[in-house]
């Protein structure tokens, strides 16, 4: 094995800089002559903009809406059947729609004098209504967001399946409603970007924290009005994205728009409250869910109603279509189920919009699905991971298509959950159950399995082409390798994946490999990092670059061996033949610096190579987890210990495994806070009432377990290596895992939480209803 290419547990090329403090961030950027932008938001949910009253001093350092001329509306547009666009101005008009949208732009010397003067604009409006609830947001009393999007409604998607006819004699029905709180996505970078333009190139540039810098580009010139040419979108490094970072809002569109006007750099950094109340909000789902089982447990029927709260705008690209199509398509995960109806509705209400956060829709659904699972197993008597196995995929099904039309390209999932139960042992915790506890907790076991549909194309549904991922490679002049493309690294560790990929297909060890990302200007055109595509997609692009690259090289190393190119090959850093070795740096030494020496038939195209790569079938390809975890309930204090935690994952062929656990380990973190900690909630009015760190609770070292991580490799059939996506599977599990074990070890005393996060408020609040009144 290549002891720097795929397999190995290679430790992280760009961790020396990240460790050493010398990592680039936007708060690093210094320009000269740069200003700093502050921004005015709204302070209501609801109400129609009357004026803008700005201090006459002031007025040459604020700018509102009518000012920027030329710029147009935010559209993200959706190809679905009866989806409602909606229209966000950069700077908001003539109605305000939730708070912290952005009204008016301040510039000054500093931030401090930014916002000082943005607290001297004066804003006159009429309060309306707000919209918050979203369930009662479609009724038809309810108030309206917009004037042009009818019953607040973005977007109504679903199966029909005959429920009815399948479950009249059905001897198992358990309905549940369930809710998921609205989140936040807590990057410990915020937002920021900074604007540039030069008049004499006519060249604007952003250097921005953002998950796909081309994706961008793009949008801004459309939202701008200026040639694409024109527009440079960088991004170094970014200090974690989530989603939150895979979005085009208001505040880079202002940025760019004002560097234009000023011809001087602009910088904003969000600060944590703008991200908190304004920007990142995410998750908030409700379900009505009916199901019908054999007396086994085994589903004849899935009936089931959803709802996402949206909020008020979609968000560039993705738009508000992205949750609620999710939620109707990948509800039944990786369960056989022969029959199924869901109708999903995204819905508009006053809140900042609701965006794409790690695992996109996964997590709620997963804990939707996983929550009836165990109801049903209490109802019928049996352990829940019982149920499961009776419903689940089998490996000999592979390949499946499953009722929602999923294609399921392998896994064993079975497997996943019988390793998972295995490690947790199931009946060693039963044991611990029934003996109790000396200090009178309650201990609880909780099981959760999931599919995550990975590195899927522009289009999911696969019916039409997408273009392909393309890398750029290049050896230099000293025999070394440039790997450039334009995905974006927010954390997955790509610049050591992708080198140990290149590593893997020339035999150049990752020391002499730099792999450059982020950059429009120097990088083919991207979609970015979204959908835990980078593995697959970037890798395999990679792939194809460095393949026609090693043929050329073999070539040039032939001629140079006076051999023929059939008898060499191209490995550890050099080409061999039956009777001796070139260099990679020989080889590159003389085509670039003396060419004279080499044949003159050799390939013209040259030691530089763009090479494009899409998967086997653009549907994407299907990791496959199981989470297993106890918990520990104090019944009096309602607090919740992690005491275990186990997570069997299947992505495939691992390029880095070690990547892959630092992945999983993090996702982990972020679905335990869903379950135990974070929460978003809003007010009456649409006021959000979590406005610091103080207030919106993330989980730190010490609630976090020592989660266990154990792999299966099922290769994808679809993909160059094998390899699956893997970065948002850590994520999806926790959320259902815990809230199973929470009501595992509160089944006894006849409680059952049905809304995350399972704060100790809700395990109080339940445990009084079932006391007797005193």
């Amino acid at each position: 094995m290549n002891k720097t290419g795929i397999g190995v547990r290679l430790r992280r090329k760009e961790d020396n800089r990240f460790l050493h403090g010398r990592g680039q961030y936007i708060a690093d950027l210094r320009f000269a002559r740069m200003r700093e932008v502050a921004f005015v938001r709204s302070p209501v949910a609801h109400a129609r903009l009357t004026g803008i009253r700005i201090p006459e001093h002031l007025r040459s350092q604020v700018y509102v809406a009518k000012d920027l001329t030329g710029v147009n509306n935010i559209r993200a547009v959706s190809g679905l059947p009866g989806f409602q666009v909606s229209e966000q101005p950069p700077l908001a008009t003539d109605k305000l729609r939730h708070v912290g949208e952005l009204i008016a732009m301040c510039v000054a010397d500093t931030r401090a004098q930014a916002e000082d003067i943005a607290a001297q604009v004066v804003l006159e409006y009429d309060e309306l209504p707000a919209v918050v609830d979203m369930l009662k947001a479609i009724e038809p009393d309810s108030a309206q967001v917009h004037d042009t999007i009818k019953r607040n409604v973005f977007l109504e998607v679903g199966y029909d399946g005959p429920v009815e006819a399948a479950a009249k004699n059905a001897p198992v029905k358990v309905t549940r409603e369930l809710r998921t709180a609205r989140q936040v996505m807590s990057p410990i970078e915020c937002r920021g970007f900074v604007a540039t333009w030069e008049p004499g190139q006519q060249q604007l540039t952003l250097h921005g924290a953002t998950q796909f810098p081309h994706v961008v580009r793009t949008g801004l010139a459309q939202v701008l009005g200026i040639p694409e040419l024109q527009v440079r979108v960088v991004s170094a490094d970014v200090g974690g994205g989530f989603g939150y970072k895979a979005i085009m809002a208001g505040e880079e569109i202002c940025l760019c728009w004002l560097a234009m006007q000023l011809g001087q750099p602009v910088r904003w950094l969000e600060d944590r409250r703008e991200q908190l109340t304004a920007n990142a909000n995410c998750r908030e789902h409700h379900y009505a869910i009916t199901a019908y089982t054999d007396q086994s447990g085994k589903f004849i029927a899935f009936d089931a109603k959803a709802a996402v709260d949206s909020g008020a705008y979609s968000a560039y690209p993705f738009t508000s279509a992205i949750e609620p199509s999710q939620v109707a398509a990948i509800l039944p995960g990786p369960y056989d189920i022969p029959v199924y109806r869901c109708k999903s509705t995204g819905v508009v209400t006053n809140k900042c919009p609701q965006l794409p956060y790690r695992g996109v829709a996964r997590p709620n659904v997963c804990y939707a699905m996983e929550l009836v699972i165990d109801a049903i197993a209490r109802q019928i008597g049996k352990e829940p991971y019982e149920v499961r196995l009776a419903n689940l995929v089998r490996a000999d099904q592979m390949p499946f298509d499953n009722v929602t039309d999923k294609h399921f390209d392998s896994g064993d999932y079975p497997g996943l959950l019988n390793k998972a139960v295995e490690a947790i042992d199931v009946p060693a915790v039963r044991v611990r159950q029934k003996r109790g506890e000396p200090d009178g907790r309650l201990i609880g076991l909780g099981i959760s399995i999931f599919s995550e549909q990975t590195a899927h194309g522009t289009t999911a549904d696969g019916k039409r082409r997408v273009f392909y991922e393309q890398t750029f490679a290049r050896i230099t002049p000293d025999g070394r390798l440039e790997v450039r493309n334009g995905i974006q690294a927010i954390g997955q560790g790509l610049e050591t994946t992708l080198a140990q990929i290149a590593s893997e297909c020339l035999g150049v060890d990752t020391s002499n490999i730099v792999v450059k990302l982020g950059d429009t200007e120097n990088s083919p055109y991207s979609s970015g990092a979204w959908g835990s595509r980078a593995i697959v997609w970037a890798g395999g692009s990679t792939s194809r670059a460095c393949n026609e690259l090693a043929k050329r090289l073999a070539v040039i190393g032939a001629a140079m061996l006076q051999t023929d190119v059939n008898s060499v090959q191209v490995r550890d850093g050099g080409v061999y033949g039956p009777h001796g070795n070139v260099s990679l740096a020989d080889i590159a030494r003389s085509y670039y610096l003396t060419p004279a020496d080499l044949p003159g038939d050799i390939d013209p195209h040259g030691l530089e190579v763009t090479g494009g790569y899409a998967p086997g079938r653009l549907t994407g390809v299907h990791t496959g987890s199981a989470h297993a975890t106890v918990v520990a309930v104090d019944p009096e204090t309602g607090g919740v210990e992690i005491l275990d935690y186990v997570v069997v994952e299947d992505a495939g062929v691992l390029i880095n495994p070690m990547i892959v656990d630092g992945q999983i380990h993090g996702g982990t973190a972020q679905g335990i806070g869903a379950a135990l900690f974070e929460e978003m909630p809003f007010d009456a009015q649409g006021q959000p009432l979590a406005s610091t760190l103080a207030d919106y609770l993330l989980p730190g070292s010490a609630e976090m377990p020592d989660v266990r991580v154990f792999h299966m490799e099922t290769p994808s059939p679809y993909t160059e290596f094998g390899q699956k996506g893997v970065g948002e599977g850590g994520a999806i599990g926790p959320g259902a895992a815990v809230a199973n074990a929470v009501n595992d070890a509160l089944s006894k005393l006849g409680v059952e939480i049905c809304e995350i996060p399972i704060t100790p408020r809700r395990i109080l609040e339940a445990l009084a209803k079932t006391r007797p009144a005193a």
